[in-house]
């Protein structure tokens, strides 16, 4: 069974697009579950996010991923600004990498740090020190996660989070690579959506004829 982690992201839109990645978050678990999927957050999504990853696991979890992969457009009226004029607001998802693929980032330049978790999360809370920092030391990166159930399993997220914002800083040439990351544009193609939501149900809309 494939697993693959999608990183949804509002870039630098409004609140409105945040509050469409945690509607969206929730819409994919519900679309996999259809397909006999699984899709479910990395870390809770409560309320608007400015971003979210997603596991997808399952036997088509490949095809599900690559419907899904770029710009999501939502058409609808602000939940927050309901005299706003506007009526698109656009969410990026994109491909988590590989750790493995991660142009110099080495292991060996990771230092890892055990803690015990606090606030929301499963039983383990306060009890073990399983949630776990990463820390780049080259470029004194951080990154945390404590909501998997175990020690290892959040150092594999923490791994990840950190490595996407090593990338992310490599490839933008930035000194600001966790803000570049998790913030930024990620150069939305607003004419260019991959899938089309609209009204408060999240209604998917079919795609134009040719």
């Amino acid at each position: 069974m494939s697993e693959i982690i999608l990183h949804l992201s509002a870039g630098q839109g409004p609140e409105e697009c945040q509050w469409v990645v945690a509607q969206l978050a929730a819409m994919f678990a519900r679309e996999a579950a259809a397909q006999g999927l699984t899709c479910e957050p990395v870390e809770p999504v409560i309320g608007p996010s400015a971003s979210a990853l997603l596991r997808v696991s399952g036997d088509d979890s490949e095809a599900f991923a690559v419907a899904r992969t770029g710009t999501i457009r939502w058409i609808g009226t602000s939940p927050f600004r309901p005299t706003h004029k506007r009526r698109n607001w656009f969410v990026a998802v994109t491909r988590a990498p590989e750790v493995e693929t991660v142009a110099e980032f080495r292991d060996g330049d990771v230092q890892y740090q055990a803690f015990r978790a606090s606030g929301p999360g499963g039983q383990h809370v306060n009890t073990t020190d399983s949630a776990v920092r990463a820390t780049h030391i080259p470029t004194g990166l951080s990154t945390v996660s404590q909501d998997q159930r175990s020690q290892f399993a959040n150092k594999k997220i923490a791994r990840l989070k950190l490595a996407m914002i090593f990338d992310e800083r490599c490839r933008q040439g930035s000194a600001d690579g966790k803000r570049a990351l998790w913030s930024r544009n990620h150069e939305l193609e607003r004419g260019n959506a991959v899938r089309t939501y609209e009204g408060p149900d999240f209604r998917l809309r079919a795609p134009a004829a040719p």
